[in-house]
């Protein structure tokens, strides 16, 4: 299976404040894969370097085997990666259907702006219902719907979904998470960053333990899923 996203060694954080410390993984194409951690083991960091918002200070980030570490955001979105960041951050003063155009800004996504909204409306009928409706007058989960929908409408290779389930009550943080195979099924390749450890390892084909900024463990996600340790640290079991 090809490989999407490589990351070889990177080093990342704030300033003169390492978070990363030379973390090395793989997505490959048509996977779900999932990083998951506790809260401040550096899942959001890795994001935010992934789609180029911190800079790298070591190390290589490849998407479809080009270096794209020193490529800005814009480029890279370019390049068919998509990040849903964490807390949303969806226009709220604009309507539904202006946010979702506004996600198909890059230019090979403008001429099937219109289609790919209807595929949207398909995905998330909830938005079909609210499509004028301003943004910020959303509940929780649709606006979490809405940046999931933003983020697709960019036509990407690579989707990065940072901390979706934040803030959410259980029963759409299910029916989140039963959209998310969806999306797989039409090509697109996930990367999922996750506090809710058991729904991540029960949704994703492989996963990365990530704590204080190094990945300590990796495998299939079943097989996280029923390891002791993970159990005992995430699971409460």
């Amino acid at each position: 299976m090809t490989v999407v996203l490589d990351l070889q060694g990177v080093t990342s954080g704030y300033g003169e404040v390492r978070v990363l410390e030379s973390v090395s993984l793989e997505v490959r194409a048509g996977s779900i894969t999932a990083l998951v951690g506790s809260n401040g083991a550096g899942k959001t960091t890795l994001m935010r370097s992934i789609a180029g918002l911190l800079p790298l200070a070591t190390g290589r980030i490849l998407l479809d085997g080009i270096d794209i570490g020193p490529a800005p955001p814009h480029r890279r979105v370019e390049l068919g990666l998509a990040l849903v960041p964490e807390g949303r951050l969806i226009f709220p003063d604009f309507t539904v259907e202006e946010n979702l155009n506004i996600g198909a800004i890059v230019r090979h996504a403008r001429p099937k702006r219109q289609r790919r909204i209807e595929e949207m409306y398909e995905l998330f009928p909830r938005l079909r219902e609210r499509r004028s409706q301003a943004g910020g007058t959303l509940s929780g989960g649709e606006q979490q719907m809405l940046a999931l929908a933003r983020g697709m409408m960019a036509g990407p290779r690579l989707l990065l979904l940072d901390e979706p389930s934040l803030g959410l009550a259980p029963i759409v943080v299910e029916q989140l998470f039963d959209v998310i195979p969806r999306i797989r099924e039409t090509g697109v390749t996930v990367f999922i960053v996750e506090q809710d450890v058991r729904s991540s390892l029960e949704l994703a084909d492989t996963a990365y333990v990530m704590e204080n900024g190094r990945i300590v463990q990796t495998g299939p996600a079943a097989n996280l899923l029923d390891d002791p340790s993970i159990k005992e640290a995430y699971l409460g079991l």
